[in-house]
C-alpha cells in the first residue's frame, strides 16, 4: 500500500476545498520507550510500540495557504529552496492531500526547538503540518486519523498530535490502520524534563538512516523488540503508580539499549559527543549522592533529564544551562 492510498482510506473521495488558511500547533515529544526500526518503510510502520511525553510549549506552529505555481516552505523565517531535503519531504507530505497536481501551497513553520539535532523537531513539524492541512480543508478528522496521517511524514509525529503521555501502538496490519497514537489519561503534574543542548547542528546520520542500519547490521538489535515491549509495560505501570524511580530507570535503560544497537551497527553510529558523556556521568554521580534524577536521549547528542519539581533547584544548580519543561502545565 502507498501513502496516498492510506490517506484515501481515511479521507475518502470527498471534494477538498481550501479555506483562506490552515494553522495549527503541535508539541515536540520525547520518547521514554523509543521507536527504533521500521517494519514497513513506505508507511513508517514501527517494529515496536513506543511511549512518549510531550514538551508542552516547545514545538512547531505551522500555517498553510493554497496558491502559487509551486510549493514554498519557510522555516523560522528562512525560505527553504529546492532541492533541499526538508522542502522535498514537506512537498511529498503535501502530495498526500493535494487535490490535483496544479494545486500548490505556501507553508510557514516556526519551531521553538533546534532542527535535526535529536530534539524531535520533525515530529512536531509534521504533526503541525497534518493538523494545519486538516484545518485548511476543514476535514474535522479525529485524533486517530490525524495520528496516522502525521505518521506518514515522520513516525514520531504520530505521537505529537497529543499533549501529555502518548502511546504509539505498533499494530500488525499491512495497511497500517491499526498503527496510531493515543493519549494516556494519567497526568503527572510534578514531572519535569530538563533539556541539555549539546549540539544545535544537523546530525551526520539521520534517524531514518540510523535505525535502518541498526536493524540490518546490529546483532544486538535482535533483542530490541522484546526489551522495548517489556519497557513499555514498566513505564505504563510507573506512570499509573507515579513511581518516579521505575519511570526513570526504565527510560534511561531503554535509551542506552537503543544507542547500544547503533554502536553495534556497521558502520558504527555514535551520536554522543564528549559533553553528552560528561552529562551522563554527572547524572550518575548525582544519583549516587541521593538526588533522584535520570536521563534519556534520542538519536542525537542532546540529553534530556527526568526529575520532579522538588528536585528542580538542585538540577538547575548542577546544570545551569538546562531548559526546564513542565509537560502538564502547558497553556
Amino acid at each position: 500500500m502507498t501513502r496516498k492510498e492510506a490517506v484515501r482510506k481515511i479521507v475518502g473521495d470527498r471534494p477538498l476545498r481550501a479555506r483562506e488558511k490552515g494553522k495549527a500547533y503541535a508539541p515536540a515529544n520525547i520518547a521514554l520507550c523509543k521507536y527504533w526500526g521500521k517494519r514497513d518503510e513506505e508507511l513508517n510502520l514501527p517494529v515496536n510500540s513506543s511511549l512518549s511525553i510531550s514538551l508542552g510549549s516547545l514545538g512547531a506552529t505551522t500555517e498553510v495557504v493554497a496558491g502559487g505555481d509551486k510549493d514554498t516552505f519557510r522555516l523560522n523565517g528562512e525560505h527553504i529552496e529546492g532541492p533541499a531535503p526538508a522542502l522535498a519531504r514537506v512537498s511529498a507530505f503535501l502530495d498526500l492531500l493535494r487535490p490535483s497536481p496544479d494545486v500548490f501551497y505556501h507553508v510557514n513553520s516556526t519551531s521553538t526547538i533546534p532542527v535535526a539535532a535529536g530534539l524531535a523537531s520533525s515530529a512536531s513539524g509534521f504533526a503541525a503540518l497534518a493538523l494545519a492541512m486538516n484545518d485548511l480543508y476543514d476535514l474535522n478528522l479525529e485524533g486517530k486519523s490525524l495520528s496516522i496521517i502525521a505518521r506518514l511524514g515522520s513516525g514520531s509525529a504520530s505521537r505529537s498530535i497529543y499533549h501529555g503521555f502518548v502511546e504509539w501502538q505498533a499494530g500488525s496490519r499491512d495497511d497500517g490502520m491499526d498503527s496510531y497514537a493515543t493519549r494516556l489519561t494519567d497526568e503527572w503534574r510534578e514531572l519535569r524534563l530538563g533539556m541539555i543542548k549539546v549540539s544545535h547542528g544537523e546530525k551526520a546520520v539521520g534517524s531514518r538512516a540510523g535505525m535502518k542500519i541498526a536493524k540490518e547490521t546490529s546483532r544486538l538489535y535482535r533483542a530490541w523488540p522484546e526489551k522495548a515491549a517489556e519497557d513499555l509495560l514498566s513505564l505504563k505501570e510507573a506512570i499509573h503508580l507515579k513511581d518516579f524511580h521505575l519511570l526513570g530507570r526504565t527510560a534511561e535503560s531503554n535509551a542506552l539499549g537503543m544507542h547500544a544497537t547503533m554502536m553495534d551497527s556497521w558502520p558504527p553510529i555514535l551520536y554522543w559527543q564528549p559533553q553528552s558523556v560528561e552529562v551522563m556521568h554527572q547524572i550518575w554521580r548525582l544519583r549516587s549522592e541521593g538526588l533522584p534524577v535520570y536521563f534519556t536521549m534520542d538519536a542525537g547528542p542532546n540529553v534530556k533529564i527526568l526529575f520532579e519539581e522538588n528536585s528542580r533547584a538542585d538540577v538547575e544548580a548542577a546544570f545551569p544551562e538546562v531548559t526546564v519543561v513542565a509537560p502538564f502545565l502547558h497553556p
